[in-house]
This record gives C-alpha cells, structure tokens and sequence, in this order.
C-alpha cells in the first residue's frame, strides 16, 4: 500500500509539473501577429499607364475675312452641316461715314468750285472751238487761192499749222471740260451719299465667305453682323467624324511610349474604345497639378480604331481616359507588389506555411504597380503576407485579419 501511494504522489506531482510547464510556455509564447493574406494566382497581366484626355477634330479651319468691311450675321449654329463652296456669310463695303456741320460746309463748299471750274472750262472750250473754225475757215480760203498762185506755199504750211494747233487747243479744252464735270460729280457724291443720307441705288458689292470643307460648324467666334477686319476670325469648320485624342502625359512615362502602341478609351459615357498613338510630341509643356506642383507634360496623339458605331456619339472636345498598354501577358504567375521587400539586395516575401511566416526569395519581373510577376520562388496556391511589417520574422505565428 505504502508503494502505491508514493507511486501516486510522482504521478500527481509530474502530472502537475507538466501543467505548468505548459502554462508558462503559453504565457511566455509570443502572441500571433495579425497580417492579411494574399493567394498567389496566374492570370492575365498588363502594365500601363492611365491619363485624362480629350477628342479634337484632326483638320480644323478657322475662316477670316479676306478684307475688312461689313460682316452680315452669321446664320448657321454649332453643329450645322457645310459642304465645300456653301455660302456661310458675307462682307460688304464699308458704309459712308456722317458728314459733320463742318465736313458739310466744305463738302458745299467744294461743290461751288467744281460747279466755277467747269463753267471755266466750258468758256474755254467755246473759245478754243471758235478760233479752230477760224482756223480752219482760212485754211480753206487759202487753199482756193493756192490753185491761182496767189499763195506761196510757205504761207499755206504756216496757215496748215495754225489749224492743227487750234484743233489740239480744242480737244485738250474738251478734256479739261470732262476733268471738272467728273470732279463736280464727286464733289456732289461726297456731299449727298453718307450713313445719314444714303441714295441706295447702284448694286453693291458683295465678298462671299464660303465653307472650304465638307464637314460642320465647330465654333462661331463673330456671329453678329458689324463692321470686321481684314484677317479676323468669323467662324471654324471641321469633319466631326474624323476625331483623334489627344492625351497630356508626364514625360517620365511618354517616354516609354511609341507610335502603334494600344490605347483603351473609358470614362466617356459609352463602351470601351480601341486607339492607337499615331505621334508623341517631341517637345514637353510645364503644367502645374491640381496640387500646385509643376509637372513636365508631353501630348500624345491616338488614333481610334473602332468602328465609327460604336463611337457616333462621341464629338469634338469630349473627356476620355485614356489607358496606355506598355506591356500585356494573358498568362503568369502574380503577387501583390505590397508583399514584395528587399531583404539582402534580392527580392522577398513572407510566405504563411502551417499559420507560420517563412522568408522566400523571389524572382520578380513586370509590375503594374498593384501585381508583380514572379518567375520562381513561388506556386499557384501559396499564401504570402501583405505589407509585411519590419518586425515580421521567419518562424513568427500568423493569424489572418
């Protein structure tokens, strides 16, 4: 009996001592650290980049008024088809200005001389027509006596001569006459046409603005009607159905882009659009942020090559975003790129085997930003940990948030 009970005591004690072993390891065990999981999966990756754009009509004209005059009211709005050679308005000489009392008085006053000098020249000319036919009238009397040599030939020429003179004196009073009858009239003109006393006849002359394209209104800059320069925009005509995007992206990324690269356009309201970039310009911009930073930009221009469609209520000016595809696989190993730490100059994560992080190289490629490919290191399945803290260590409990 004896023995049992001290055989009884070992047991109870060991059984005891046990106990509290384990009750101190728990205690003194770390507690799990609390992480979020992510599966490594394979799938279709893309790496690209995304910018707000707009659509701009490829050929653009703005027509101006070839002189300046007066621009008749435009009576086409935005949006209204053109054909080439279609009348969109016109220009017409400037009208006459308004006399003033004094421009008037000497406008009057102007009439008055002319009307002096023209009777001058009448008087002219009825004095010059009177001596030619004296002239002439002896020309002919000596002429009958030259037959009965009564006339020496020297006299005849010199009377000759005297007739020509009297006939020229004639006509250049006749002219002189015509010069003041014209002057009269553009002295009367000047007095009696203005703005304020206008005769309205005679036809006036009219420059036909007309649409160089076949394609629509795009923009009115003067609609009214009202006196316009030589040169001055009127209005601007494009084709709508022949858009292209244009897309201001940061220099940084424009140069990874090139001529044929894909572009997908969301955001505008329909389906999503095919395009592809047709120039990157080769000159930047400086723009500032929305933030206030001051940013290098670089325009793009893409080319859609979608149906005409599915895009037919897309116009001139319209947001898009546009989404630049730098690089596309349908098919690669992936993980999150927040799991993904350098640890020793090479690429790691902490993998969850059995509720236990495990440190594992990785080999990465491309990266989107949200996913990085893996090439080895990992397997379709595998649990790696997100944002991993700088106190995570292999051999540490996990427990998933």
């Amino acid at each position: 009996m004896a023995e049992k009970r001290y055989a009884g005591k070992w047991i109870f004690w060991g059984v005891f001592a046990l106990l509290v072993a384990v009750a101190v390891f728990i205690a003194l065990r770390p507690d799990p650290v609390w992480v979020s999981l992510a599966t490594v999966t394979g799938g279709e990756l893309e790496v690209t980049v995304t910018e707000e754009g707009k659509t701009r009509v490829k050929d653009r004209y703005l027509v101006s008024s070839p002189v300046a005059g007066y621009l008749h009211r435009v009576p086409l709005d935005v949006g209204d088809t053109v054909t080439p050679g279609q009348l969109l308005t016109s220009v017409e000489p400037l009208p006459a200005g308004v006399l003033d009392a004094r421009s008037r008085a000497e406008a009057e006053a102007m009439v008055g001389a002319a009307r002096s000098a023209l009777n001058s020249a009448r008087q002219k000319v009825a004095m010059a027509r009177a001596e030619a036919d004296l002239a002439d009238k002896e020309l002919v009397r000596l002429q009958a006596l030259t037959d009965a040599h009564f006339v020496s030939d020297e006299r005849l020429q010199q009377v000759e001569s005297a007739a020509d003179r009297a006939q020229a004196n004639l006509r250049s009073a006749t002219f002189d006459e015509e010069v003041m009858a014209h002057e009269l009239q553009a002295a009367r003109t000047r007095l009696e046409v203005s703005a304020a006393r206008s005769s309205g006849n005679g036809a006036i002359e009219k420059v036909a603005i007309q649409s160089p394209v076949n394609g629509a209104i795009l923009g009115i800059v003067r609609k009214s009607e009202g006196v316009i320069q030589a040169g001055e925009p009127i209005l601007e005509v494009g084709d709508p159905s022949a858009l292209e995007v244009v897309v201001d992206v940061l220099s940084f990324d424009a140069v990874k882009l090139s001529p044929g690269v894909k572009v997908r356009l969301t955001g505008w309201g329909g389906q999503t659009l095919d395009a592809l970039v047709r120039r990157v310009e080769p000159v930047g911009f400086e723009d500032v942020s929305a933030l206030g930073v001051e940013e290098q930009r670089v325009q793009v221009l893409a080319d859609i090559v979608s149906p005409a469609e599915d895009w037919r209520s897309l116009g001139d000016g319209y947001r898009v975003d546009a989404t630049f595809v730098l690089w596309s696989t349908e098919d690669v190993l992936q993980v999150p790129s927040s799991a993904i730490f350098s640890h020793k100059g090479k690429d790691h994560v902490f993998r969850a085997v059995d509720e236990t992080a495990e440190l594992a190289e990785v080999t990465t490629g491309r990266s989107n930003g949200l996913y990085t490919a893996v090439s080895a290191g990992l397997t379709a399945g595998d649990r790696v940990v997100r944002h991993p803290d700088r106190q995570l260590e292999a051999g540490v409990r996990l427990r998933e948030r």
